[in-house]
């Protein structure tokens, strides 16, 4: 086993475990350390940061842990602005690795927590000019990490078509590894997961206020989700998801958190339709910030052998609590696009500070 030079290197490569026929998961602490991690090397490289300059982003918990690791590695200063989700213990992680935290207040919507944290950033930039926006919604730059996970996916699965299982959230996850894996030679087959009230794939004609602490849609246009490399959409409600995280812990002892749930679930049932393919999980990250809220009411999850979705032949057929639809590549619907210019990006960094 190597010895590492920054945790960053050994929090972000997966376990992969086989939770049945033709179904892998890929179980991370942080996932999203690929995002961060692959996006701070790509803009140092580019001279578009420098050490000692300071990025901002907002986020509803892991990508904020990722991109303050990423900081501390590299010698970059961070703030955050954290969703109403964030809770003290992740709060506390980010500002020991020296982020400064900004957070919005209790929300029952994920749309107002979401349109305050972005106005938040507008604001800090407005003030402070020689800060750099890591734009995780809109950057592509977030897809080059997942090249490395790509490799080791393909390494770890030869042989057999890939079909990855994962919630779209930014996009930068599912999209940056399928599009690896397609550079890489593999037939790849993409299935993501939304929450009811996510404009991303039009699912915004329904609510789920639990979904709030899911993380795995949007309420604003995301530029980072590449539309046309979607196959398949499930739309899960709260108890689904939950469902499927308890699951995943009692029939396999993964504690994982809402996403990782979701796909299990979504995985288990696409597997039993194409048995000729291997489903690979993303399993974003653990269960910790769940336990009150998913794992503690253990008792009250529905048995995910019992669940099934409602097939969907458009976004207008789409209702909870889980359906299916085949998105086939379709474009952006008119919900997800974006409806303003992309901010300018900001000057190259000498010393830390703007030129």
């Amino acid at each position: 086993m190597p010895v590492h030079d920054h945790i960053t290197d050994a929090l972000k490569d997966p376990a992969f475990v086989r939770l049945g026929e033709g179904v892998v998961l890929a179980r991370f602490e942080t996932m999203k350390v690929y995002a961060a991690l692959g996006a701070v090397r790509e803009l140092l490289a580019s001279g578009r940061i420098s050490p000692g300059h300071t990025l901002v982003d907002s986020s509803s918990g892991i990508y904020a842990l990722a991109l303050a690791m990423a900081c501390h590695r590299h010698g970059l200063r961070c703030h955050i602005v954290a969703s109403t989700t964030v809770d003290a213990a992740m709060r506390a992680q980010l500002e020991v690795l020296g982020a400064t935290v900004d957070q919005m207040p209790p929300s029952q919507s994920l749309r107002l927590d979401q349109e305050r944290r972005v106005r938040h950033v507008r604001r800090l930039l407005a003030e402070r000019p020689g800060l750099h926006w890591m734009r995780q919604y809109h950057d592509r730059v977030h897809h080059a990490g997942y090249r490395e996970l790509a490799r080791l996916a393909a390494a770890a699965l030869p042989g057999r078509e890939i079909t990855v299982v994962g919630a779209v959230g930014t996009g930068a996850s599912t999209g940056g590894l399928t599009q690896a894996l397609t550079d890489e030679g593999r037939r790849v087959r993409l299935v993501g997961i939304q929450p009811f009230g996510s404009v991303t794939f039009a699912g915004e004609r329904f609510s789920d206020p639990d979904a709030i602490i899911a993380g795995i849609g949007s309420s604003i246009p995301f530029g980072n989700v590449r539309h046309e490399l979607y196959d398949t959409l499930h739309w899960l409600d709260f108890r689904h998801a939950m469902a499927g995280a308890v699951g995943l812990l009692r029939e396999h002892a993964v504690f994982a958190g809402l996403s990782t749930g979701a796909a299990h679930l979504v995985a288990a049932w696409e597997a039993a339709r194409h048995p000729g393919r291997t489903h690979l999980v993303l399993g974003a990250d653990t269960g910790h910030r769940y336990t009150e809220r998913v794992f503690a009411r253990h008792a009250e999850a529905d048995d995910p052998r019992t669940l099934r979705p409602v097939r969907a032949a458009g976004p207008a057929e789409v209702r909870p609590p889980w359906s299916v639809m085949e998105w086939a590549g379709r474009p952006a619907p008119e919900s997800a696009r974006l409806r303003e210019d992309p901010p300018p990006v900001a000057a190259p960094a000498v010393g830390g500070r703007t030129v």
